[in-house]
């Protein structure tokens, strides 16, 4: 009993799981912002992959790849510090309470579906800035914004519209972030356990295994929510003046009906190369931050 291993207590051991996961979260974005950058142009309808590349180096040069960089980083130290920080915690209580023995895929997701709600709430204004800051260059030069940084970004959205603007459409935001983060926590934890101990790959290989596996099933469970979304957003009133769809509910049973439920995976290979990238680069920069804290017995 005298050399049982107590458990760390303190401010650090209870913060770390936050720290770590914002840290991961930053340092992807970082890698991933170039392409996330030209996504948002493409979906502008400002041409293909190729084009939009090639009028970005002409135009502004590679300085516009890292434009809204602020925003993807205040958003990654608010929405992903929350959600694996809160996954972490919460999967630990559970594991305590099961006798310390692995918990079964339902309790993985239910913590999933919960943090993936408080990251998503707690990082919706900075989405907002991100958004706002990467679509500003598409626009007119007079309807232009001219945010200097993700911190104008807010304050000029909160002097312009009130605070509570900064969650304008969190509602969408945060079913969807339940279920990518429902996707992403659950399935990379599972296939952790899997690919170490059944097929008993070594760390590295695990890591990338399952950071694979979590990127997969991030966009596979999120892209039906995003689809209504992106449904919701760009519909356009008939000639008498109605919608085609009265709310996300209307227009996931009318999709469902017309299109039966393979209609809401429309566009996956490019939505999953849209996710997966963002979603492997946390698991591997997170697997690399704790190598490091271990060499230093942090």
């Amino acid at each position: 009993m005298g050399d049982e291993k107590k458990p760390k207590v303190g401010v650090w051991p209870t913060i770390k799981p936050f720290v770590n996961g914002g840290a991961s979260g930053m340092l992807a974005t970082c890698v991933i912002q170039p392409i996330d950058m030209i996504k948002v142009r493409i979906q502008l309808g400002q041409g293909s992959a190729v084009q939009v590349t090639s009028n970005m180096l002409k135009n502004d040069g590679v300085g516009a790849f890292y434009k809204g960089l602020s925003a993807g980083l205040l958003r990654q130290a608010t929405y992903t510090t929350a959600r694996l920080g809160t996954f972490r915690i919460l999967t630990s209580k559970a594991i305590e309470a099961n006798d310390g023995k692995p918990l079964p895929l339902y309790q993985k997701a239910l913590c999933g579906l919960t943090a993936g709600a408080i990251g998503a709430t707690v990082g919706s204004p900075a989405d907002l800035a991100l958004i706002r800051m990467q679509a500003d260059a598409t626009l007119p030069l007079h309807q232009r914004r001219h945010y200097t940084n993700a911190f104008h970004a807010l304050y000029r959205i909160v002097a312009d519209e009130g605070v509570l603007s900064l969650w304008k459409g969190a509602g969408p935001t945060v079913v969807r972030a339940m279920a990518l983060n429902m996707g992403m926590l659950a399935s990379y934890d599972q296939s952790v356990e899997f690919f170490k101990d059944s097929v008993g790959l070594g760390e590295a290989s695990t890591v990338v295994a399952a950071s694979s596996v979590s990127g997969f099933f991030a966009a596979a469970c999120s892209l039906p929510f995003d689809y209504v979304k992106t449904q919701i957003q760009k519909m356009q009133p008939d000639a008498e003046g109605k919608y085609p769809y009265t709310g996300s509910l209307d227009c996931a049973a009318k999709t469902l009906k017309q299109g039966g439920p393979f209609k809401f995976y429309t566009g996956f290979p490019v939505y999953c190369v849209r996710i997966a990238p963002h979603v492997m680069m946390t698991w591997i920069f997170l697997n690399q931050i704790q190598k490091l804290e271990k060499s230093y017995g942090l």
